[in-house]
């Protein structure tokens, strides 16, 4: 018999689903980044949790304040996709027996530095031991289902963007996980963005609030994830023009005779926003976030064709779906 080990973190996912009965007319379907419950008229609760393990999610380097806080930042990121305001949160956490007092202290600190700065309040948890550390968000907010991006909107000839640039955490983890010395100047802003990620919430609200936008996801699973995500639930297909490499990841990519798509393409954990805008809306989409000391990013073209490719020097290369996977603890 197979263990999960064997069947990965979605074909656990799966059979699980398998054996439950659905909600007649769910709001959003399974698979897309929060869940949501009616309550009314065209407004439903939007429901989110996520969890944070010590082994697969806390990279040698992060103190457990910075651990706290990212449990928070990984739940925003999902509400900011799909341009939704949290509002509060319940916590639960496990902690082992052999944690002190001040380990404690540092968690709080850190659960509550993450709430403040997204405007959320905790209102509630669980706490028992556990032989690794989990701190389990759930998130809540309000919705309006008309205004509501889902992965499943994406129409040929929208324009594909993201919220920023790639390829910095999955640098960032190299030096990290590897012990590599690069130069000071190239060291601190990549594990910088390891240790305080930040979630494009103002960006996610003000895209919904213009309307421009007919998908999106976050792309805390890796840019190349993250599409083909986005292409299954439109039935849809890519034709990437430009990976916006982070210059950072351009020079520790030559630094170390990387490959910079690839830190770009199969990193994760950089918590943009992956979405597709509406041809006529996209100069005010860019210039909303321009407004707010945002920047939207031209990345491709969506199409019909159901496969994502990328354009480089004349030649079309087939983006792979691949990134992490839980349980398995590698590559997808």
């Amino acid at each position: 018999m197979r263990t999960i080990r064997d069947l990965g973190e979605r074909k656990v996912i799966e059979i699980i689903l398998g054996l439950l009965d659905s909600m007649p007319d769910m709001p959003i379907p399974f698979w897309d980044d929060v869940s949501a419950v009616p309550i009314g008229g065209d407004m439903v609760a939007v429901v989110k949790v996520d969890m944070l393990v010590g082994k697969t999610d806390v990279p040698p380097g992060m103190s457990l304040r910075q651990a706290a806080r990212k449990a928070i930042v990984m739940g925003v990121s999902d509400f900011a996709a799909k341009g939704v305001k949290p509002l509060a949160a319940l916590v639960s956490l496990g902690l082992p027996g052999d944690f002190r007092e001040e380990d404690v202290r540092e968690i709080g600190l850190g659960i509550g530095e993450g709430a403040r700065e997204y405007g959320i309040y905790i209102i509630g948890g669980d706490t028992n031991e556990s032989s690794d550390l989990i701190i389990d968000c759930a998130l809540i907010g309000l919705g309006d289902m008309r205004r509501i991006v889902r992965r499943s909107g994406a129409r040929p000839g929208d324009i594909l963007a993201v919220t920023g640039h790639f390829g910095k955490t999955s640098s960032g983890l190299k030096i990290l996980l590897e012990g590599l010395s690069p130069p000071e100047h190239l060291r601190k802003p990549l594990i910088e963005s390891v240790l305080t990620p930040k979630a494009r919430l103002r960006e996610g609200l003000a895209l919904a609030d213009l309307g421009a936008l007919t998908s999106s996801i976050d792309s805390s699973d890796g840019l190349a994830w993250s599409l083909h995500e986005l292409s299954e639930a439109s039935k849809v297909g890519f034709l990437i023009e430009r990976v916006p490499v982070a210059p950072e990841a351009e020079e520790f990519a030559r630094e170390y005779n990387l490959d910079p798509l690839d830190l770009s393409l199969y990193g994760g954990e950089e918590y943009e926003l992956v979405v597709t805008v509406k041809p006529e809306l996209w100069d005010k989409a860019r210039d909303a976030l321009r407004e707010i000391g945002a920047e939207l990013i031209e990345i491709g073209k969506v199409t019909e064709e159901g496969k994502v490719r990328l354009k480089a020097n004349g030649e079309l290369r087939v983006i792979e779906r691949r990134g992490w996977e839980h349980f398995r603890g590698t590559r997808r």
